[in-house]
């Protein structure tokens, strides 16, 4: 705890911590006092708003794609992330600047943001009842935010989600004072009560956020409270609730699955379909909601405009095609399912059209330079803003697949089968597939975990996807043959102990009260 007490007891506004000198040189220049800072509602929106700026999503995007199989190491790599990718996963791996680290600290400084305000709004007194509930609303979207935070920590780096009593996380519900307090970690059924405690108040208090000129899909919402409740009583195994909420997204967001048509006239992958079909100018509604040209089915996103921090660039050095240093491609073994399903706009959509596809790669000796699977997922901002793209934390295909998941647990197959077909129609520009047909729960939980796979891909599910479902579904890590040569480990099954992450170096360092996680 003291490594994140030295984090975060700065105060939590301009500069903010930049390095690990930062986190040590208490008083720095321009820092401002907590009673200069919170004087009105409207400092309290500016500190929210830098708040929503703090909250973070990449590491868990950029982890998830090196240590399962929806990556390769690119035709332009250079050593990054060799390490990762080959499994190696210890306290060290995790050192400040890793992904693996500004996951544990990225987060705990968002909970430090939102406990700032909370604390500095009760010095404030709203001057009207528009003031007042402008000043419910600003707290409530502090709270949310930081239940999301202490939600993502306890996902990555909890031992069991399903047990109450397994050792979570460290639950920071107030601004630090003592930055050389050791603190341990809090149970898992501790940690979730306050998440549920923070949840209920957002939703009573949230009313109608200020949004100013942001998009209203980028700040809380009810629709994104439910999502979450959604998503984390699936990963708990609770999924009488977890359906619940789905339903609740599904029924009452007025969002639909984004479509796979209108795409372009002409011969589809074409020079000219090409060039209407990843144009800023594009008519189709999946390519537009991807490359934030529209709200599409994105129930929640953080912002990431010009200027802001980009996603891009955990794969490439410049800009997202051939030419902009590619570091880290699309695994094969996705690339081959996309390009396997007739019709599947993902095949257009995930991949970029300047990518270089060997149907005879796998005997071709040169493969890593003429194999090029191109990630376009994340095609940049055309305002430009080329590695910039805003992070999708929840959409609406999510809630369906909640959904699915729930049927197999009531031993609903069929209506398991229906929330899959869904996704699938949406995602067809030629027809409506076929439903799919379980033999039993196994492969119900296969096919789930396939879809998951295809549709969810780059937006960190798969690692723990792979935790939560792996075993019911008999799936593990699947690298195509080509991307683990000289590799001593070719995959990682569910049980493995590097589903549940280590606690960083530095923290386990300074904070002699933590417990770290089994196997490191």
């Amino acid at each position: 705890m003291k490594k994140i007490l030295l984090t975060i007891s700065l105060l939590s506004i301009i500069p903010v911590v930049n390095s690990c000198k930062d986190a040590y040189d208490i008083q720095q220049a321009g820092e401002f006092s907590e009673s200069a800072t919170f004087k009105t509602t409207a400092d309290m929106q500016l500190f929210l708003n830098e708040t929503y700026d703090k909250v973070n999503g990449v590491g868990e995007i950029e982890f998830t794609g090196l240590l399962t199989d929806e990556t390769s190491l690119g035709s332009q790599n250079g050593g990054q992330n060799n390490g990762i990718y080959r499994f190696i996963i210890n306290p060290t791996t995790a050192a400040e600047g890793s992904s693996l680290a500004s996951m544990w600290l990225s987060h705990y400084q968002s909970i430090n943001y939102a406990n700032r305000l909370i604390r500095g709004a009760q010095s404030i007194v709203p001057t009207s009842s528009a003031d007042q509930a402008k000043y419910n609303s600003i707290l409530a979207q502090a709270r949310a935010i930081r239940a999301f935070c202490h939600f993502q920590l306890l996902s990555y780096f909890a031992t069991d989600l399903k047990n109450d009593n397994a050792v979570g996380v460290i639950l920071q519900t107030t601004v630090p004072e003592d930055v050389t307090e050791s603190k341990p970690r809090n149970t898992v059924g501790e940690v979730f009560a306050q998440i549920n405690t923070d949840l209920n108040y957002a939703e009573t208090n949230l009313g109608t956020p200020a949004t100013g000129s942001i998009s209203k899909w980028k700040f809380i919402s009810v629709d994104m409270i439910n999502a979450l409740r959604a998503r984390m009583n699936a990963y708990r195994g609770k999924y009488t609730e977890a359906e619940l909420y789905a339903d609740k997204v599904i029924n009452t967001s007025g969002l639909a699955l984004s479509a796979a048509t209108p795409i372009p006239t002409g011969v589809v992958g074409s020079t000219t379909w090409n060039s209407q079909y990843y144009s800023s100018s594009t008519t189709n509604p999946y390519r537009r909601m991807l490359a934030d040209l529209e709200q599409g089915e994105v129930i929640f996103a953080l912002d990431r405009s010009v200027g802001k921090a980009t996603i891009g660039n955990i794969y490439y050095f410049n800009q997202t095609n051939l030419t902009g240093g590619p570091y880290m491609e699309m695994g094969r073994s996705l690339f081959n399912i996309l390009n396997s399903s007739s019709g599947d706009i993902r095949r257009r959509a995930y991949v970029d059209p300047t990518s270089k596809v060997d149907a005879n790669y796998l005997t071709n000796p040169n493969y890593k330079l003429d194999d090029v699977l191109c990630i376009d997922k994340y095609p940049g901002k055309p305002s430009g803003a080329p590695l910039n793209n805003d992070l999708k934390v929840f959409r609406l295909s999510e809630m369906y697949l909640i959904k699915a998941e729930a049927r197999v647990v009531a031993n609903d197959l069929v209506g398991a089968a229906t929330q899959v077909k869904k996704i699938r129609d949406a995602r067809n520009y030629i027809a409506p597939v076929a439903l799919p047909v379980y033999a039993n729960n196994q492969a119900a939980w296969r096919d789930i975990l396939l879809e998951r796979r295809v549709e969810l891909a780059f937006e960190g599910h798969r690692y723990l996807d792979i935790k939560r479902l792996g075993t019911l579904a008999g799936v593990q890590v699947d690298r195509d043959v080509r991307d683990t040569e000289n590799m001593p480990e070719k995959t990682m099954a569910p049980s493995d102990y590097r589903f549940t992450l280590p606690i960083p170096f530095e923290e386990v360092n300074a904070n002699l009260s933590i417990q770290q996680n089994p196997g490191y």
